[in-house]
């Protein structure tokens, strides 16, 4: 059996390949070659940009493979590239997307089940947050093409915030790094956002489990723990976990935007941060999610060398505590 990767190389990508080759897949990586991978010796590399049609048909060559999953899929023309080059040769094509489609919907309430993507987009916000909505925006514009192309057996799944040792947004370990110092975590004030996120693990494994089954074809499926702790929580539990004490300081939202340190002092405390229903991926696909309190334990264990020697997102930390004097 062949599978082909796209993107492949950070987060997610590395331990989806190590899932497929356990399943018995030959696996091929296309990547740009930016952000390079430890990669098995029996997985073959090529470099080339998604989104350039020579480059995508260079990769694949003549040949068919039993999967396709796309973790860096996020334009309508980058799937119509996608369409073209591997329509009719791919016997299941997963998409990795995300629950910021159904964050530029009008008139939904959260957490968004599946039936929501169908209705009025908002209009386009002016200032920082236009950058948010046209990621919904464009990962829409994705699906709606994959969907659309008759010879390519689509299963899309569509992700909060992910949790991994790999996460190249580093959000747990900037909390991680704030905590080790011993000073304050800095969050908006009058807010209390509910975390439900996901292990990357487990999506992974929802991958694994696609590979070897038809089922989920032409479906959209939201992936999401079951739980959704609060911020408060969270952290606390983190703190326990990292042997310190916790404090936060709550400063109104405007100042910390003013002062550029959102969303480094609080990664979890962004207003694009998408919570998802998941039943629909329990009843169809069997899925079954890792609790946080369970995966939480995991990540910190593996997260906390690498945060004493580099803090993430801590270049601001002295405005943060500055701040906090004033």
């Amino acid at each position: 059996m062949d599978a082909l990767v796209i993107g492949g190389t950070r987060n997610l990508g590395p331990g989806i390949v190590e899932e497929l080759r356990g399943r018995g897949f030959r696996v091929t990586v296309f990547h740009r070659g930016v952000t390079m991978a430890a990669l098995p010796e029996d997985v073959a590399t090529v470099h080339g940009d998604r989104a350039v049609e020579a480059d995508l048909r260079r990769a694949v060559g003549s040949r068919a493979f039993d999967l396709v999953v796309d973790t860096t899929l996020y334009t309508g023309p980058e799937a119509e590239v996608a369409a073209r080059v591997l329509g009719g040769r791919v016997g299941r094509y997963v998409m990795l997307s995300t629950g910021q489609v159904y964050l530029v919907r009008t008139g939904i309430a959260r957490p968004f089940r599946e039936e929501d993507y169908e209705g009025e987009v908002m209009a386009a916000p002016e200032g920082a947050e236009y950058g948010d909505w046209l990621y919904g925006v464009e990962k829409r514009a994705a699906e709606e093409v994959l969907f659309a192309a008759r010879e390519l057996p689509v299963t899309v799944l569509r992700l909060p915030m992910v949790h991994s040792v790999r996460d190249h947004y580093q959000r747990i370990g900037a909390y991680l790094g704030r905590l080790l110092d011993g000073g304050a975590i800095v969050v908006p004030a009058g807010e209390r956002p509910r975390l439900k996120h996901i292990y990357g693990g487990d999506v992974v494994r929802c991958i694994g489990e696609l590979a070897g089954s038809g089922a989920g074809l032409g479906r959209a499926y939201n992936l999401s723990q079951d739980e959704a702790p609060g911020l408060a929580e969270f952290l606390g539990e983190l703190a326990r976990l990292a042997g310190t004490g916790l404090q936060m300081v709550a400063v109104e939202r405007e100042r910390l935007e003013a002062g550029g340190l959102l969303l480094d002092c609080s990664p979890f405390s962004g207003r694009w941060m998408s919570a998802l229903e998941n039943a629909r991926s329990k009843a169809e696909l069997g899925m079954q999610y890792t609790e946080w309190r369970e995966y939480l334990p995991v990540l910190v264990e593996a997260l906390l060398a690498k945060v004493k020697e580099a803090k993430p997102r801590y270049s601001n930390r002295a405005a943060e505590l500055a701040l906090l004097r004033d």
